[in-house]
């Protein structure tokens, strides 16, 4: 087993992806650029949209692992210094758009199939390359999930440093609205929307979540958006703002807003989706007591993917740092795909 060799094709191949755009919801052109890849590599793949996956015969006599990690990117902020859509290697560097989140760990269990196939191991071995991953998208692995066999357990191959992310927040997005009625600035008439809307606003900022995790801290919500009024002298009729939250393990979405909606003195509320939830992993599982006996240290991410969306027990582990994505002039080492090959294949084969 050549390590060297499998990451001198996973270099290649993202460098491929990286000159190949791929935001979320325009991943066509990635698509088809990979699944050659996977085509050429001997592997049989099935296109589900934009989604790729590779499965061969499963053993029944063993629990099944499903290697996932994404395809799409955000656009690039207008901050970077150099092409992103240019792969550029300098020094142990690899510099472009999606290097890190994640293309590192896109091609990194893609090659750790290839090492792994028709080889001994505790467990069957599912690879997914999804997309809209990014904007949590219908067509991304909502789309792939019903295609896939019976999952046991996941890995993510999310930036995390090579370090088991076992805990991981969920998000819901949460629209509000006050009401008020419109009058002359000039005048003691009307009501204004914004003052009906202060306490509630007031009150989410100060509130605190009782349940406290020990990986992911507490459940924290943010007023992140507040749009009200047309013009200095006309009282505004509408206040409307969004909400952030950030959900812990102890907190259901679905839980969470029932309860926002009861401390409401004038706001209407309105979830965008209560599909994003909080997910965890035991610590007692195998997968996770294997990465302890490698010297991994736990942990728990502030950071949403596609882990929110299964209905299994998953981790995140991958190359690169969270960090470094969404960020200009993102890179991933190439020393790390090495290193994640490496210690992916450790992890697999003995767990």
């Amino acid at each position: 087993m050549d390590i060297h060799q499998y990451t001198l094709d996973a270099v290649e191949l993202l460098k491929t992806l990286i000159s190949t755009p791929s935001v979320s919801r325009d991943e066509k052109a990635a698509a088809d650029v990979f699944a050659g890849f996977i085509v050429n590599y001997g592997l049989p793949v099935r296109r589900i949209g934009n989604n790729l996956l590779v499965q061969e015969e499963l053993d029944a006599a063993k629990p099944t692992l499903l290697l996932n990690a994404h395809i799409d990117t955000v656009k690039p902020v207008a901050t970077w210094t150099r092409d992103p859509f240019q792969p550029t290697v300098e020094d142990d560097r690899l510099y472009g758009l999606g290097s890190n989140d994640c293309g590192g760990g896109l091609v990194s269990l893609l090659q750790v199939y290839r090492a792994l196939r028709g080889m001994s191991t505790p467990y069957n071995l599912v690879y997914l390359a999804s997309c809209e991953e990014e904007v949590s998208g219908a067509n991304g692995f909502s789309l792939a999930l019903p295609e896939l066999p019976p999952i046991d357990v996941a890995i993510v191959g999310e930036p995390t440093g090579m370090q088991p992310a076992i805990a991981e927040k969920g998000l819901m997005v949460i629209d509000g609205i006050a009401h008020g009625k419109s009058g002359h600035a000039a005048r003691d008439e009307g009501v204004n929307a914004i003052y009906e809307a202060l306490d509630d606003l007031v009150w989410l900022r100060d509130y605190r979540f009782r349940k406290v995790s020990p990986l992911l801290g507490p459940t924290k919500m943010t007023v992140t958006v507040v749009n009200s009024g047309t013009q200095h002298n006309v009282v505004p009729d509408e206040c409307r703002f969004v909400i952030d939250v950030r959900t812990n393990e102890y907190y259901k979405n679905e839980y969470l807003f029932a309860f926002l909606q009861k401390q409401m003195k004038k706001c209407e509320l309105k979830a965008r989706s209560f599909r994003l939830s909080s997910s965890h992993i035991a610590e007692e599982y195998p997968l996770v007591q294997r990465c302890l006996q490698m010297g991994m240290t736990p942990f728990g991410s502030p950071t949403l993917s596609d882990q929110a969306l299964m209905p299994f027990p998953s981790l995140k582990l991958g190359p690169g740092e969270s960090s470094r994505s969404h960020s200009a002039d993102e890179y991933i080492l190439i020393s790390e795909i090495e290193k994640a090959i490496e210690t992916y294949i450790d992890l697999l084969r003995f767990s």
